[in-house]
């Protein structure tokens, strides 16, 4: 297989897992406190820049079939995701790899919210971050350190 074909296969796949995730979970997916499981995976662009196409493809389906907040929340949400992906794959201190899904949802998701529920902004940035902190944190660092202890999967990843 050559290396677009690998390259197209790893984003597909992250792109399916992250769908998933959010639209198996919409309760925690969608509103005005969200812990997206699927959030864990914006730590992935620290192995194999594929994660990068792999998470904005996945949430902008996410979104698309799932949220409940229109196609704000598609283009808002989705852009703020590949944002936040290309800027995680240029941080060098693995520690701070999920600080920009953190920030960036932080404060572009209460605009969303905002504007289609009425939910007033600046609460909001501390809730939807807070979700982010509990998702990114709490289940993509210990999925980086993971990966990161495993040269397998690693290699698999970066392959």
């Amino acid at each position: 297989m050559n290396s677009r074909t690998k390259y197209l296969v790893k984003a597909g796949i992250i792109a399916s897992i992250y769908a998933a995730l959010t639209l198996l979970l919409p309760f925690l997916s969608y509103g005005g406190l969200q812990v997206r499981f699927s959030e864990a995976l914006t730590v992935l662009p620290w192995f194999t820049p594929a994660a990068i196409p792999g998470l904005f493809a996945g949430c902008l389906l996410a979104n698309f079939f799932g949220s409940p907040l229109g196609m704000l929340d598609v283009v808002v949400g989705s852009l703020s995701t590949l944002v936040a992906a290309w800027m995680a794959s240029k941080i060098k201190n693995k520690k701070l790899v999920p600080l920009p899904s953190i920030v960036i949802n932080a404060l572009a998701i209460p605009y969303v919210l905002f504007k289609v529920l009425s939910i007033p902004y600046l609460p909001s940035v501390f809730w939807v971050g807070l979700g982010q902190t509990l998702a990114v944190y709490g289940l993509g660092y210990p999925l980086l350190n993971f990966i990161d202890k495993s040269e397998k999967l690693k290699e698999l990843i970066k392959k």
